[in-house]
């Protein structure tokens, strides 16, 4: 039997279609530097043991620091948090350059505005094709903001929409409000 050819636009296409949250999983180099970088690729694993998972590309310059520190820390963004994003997705030297954070119990970052954090120590790294999985034992936790997480979606930033009593946003139509409230264009 032949293995079918996916094509990776077609692939990355379909993937799309699932939303999922923004990170940026943070850690500190051993000439205490931090390094860090925007992750979607994030999940809860386990209860007990607390476990997560989140796999960094193998052409990743800040996963190789993380891994040697033994620990990171997952700070979950809000919607309010697209630029960090941006700069955590980006290939700047520097992108810690004007961000605030403080060192967890581990010494990684925890970005200040995080709608939550997660601090975990390395428990296992297995082989994910161009990717790596790795897997943390989580250490500490913040107690959670009440904001909205930042999602991403068909390749755009997006948020939840309001609560049952909560104000609509001004411009939208009262007609979409009972099937998906903001279009296909996202922003």
């Amino acid at each position: 039997m032949t293995t079918p050819v996916i094509e990776a636009h077609d692939f990355r296409t379909a993937l799309g279609h699932f939303c999922t949250g923004v990170t940026v999983v943070t850690g500190m180099g051993g000439d205490d530097v931090p390094v860090g970088f925007a992750c979607q690729s994030f999940s809860a694993l386990s209860l007990d043991p607390p476990l997560v998972l989140f796999c960094p590309g193998n052409t990743s310059r800040a996963w190789p620091v993380i891994q040697q520190a033994g620990s990171f820390v997952v700070n979950l963004l809000a919607e309010d948090q697209r630029d960090l994003s941006t700069t955590f997705g980006s290939r700047t030297a520097d992108k810690f350059a004007g961000v605030s954070w403080r060192a967890a119990e581990s010494g990684a970052p925890i970005l200040e505005g995080a709608l939550g954090w997660i601090d975990c120590t390395i428990e296992a790294v297995h082989d994910g094709g161009d990717h790596r999985i790795v897997v943390g034992r989580v250490t500490t936790l913040g107690a959670p903001r009440p904001d909205r997480p930042l999602l991403f979606y068909r390749g755009r930033y997006t948020g939840t929409f309001p609560e049952r009593g909560e104000a609509i946003p001004a411009g939208l139509s009262l007609d979409a409000f009972l099937t998906w409230p903001v279009g296909d264009d996202w922003l």
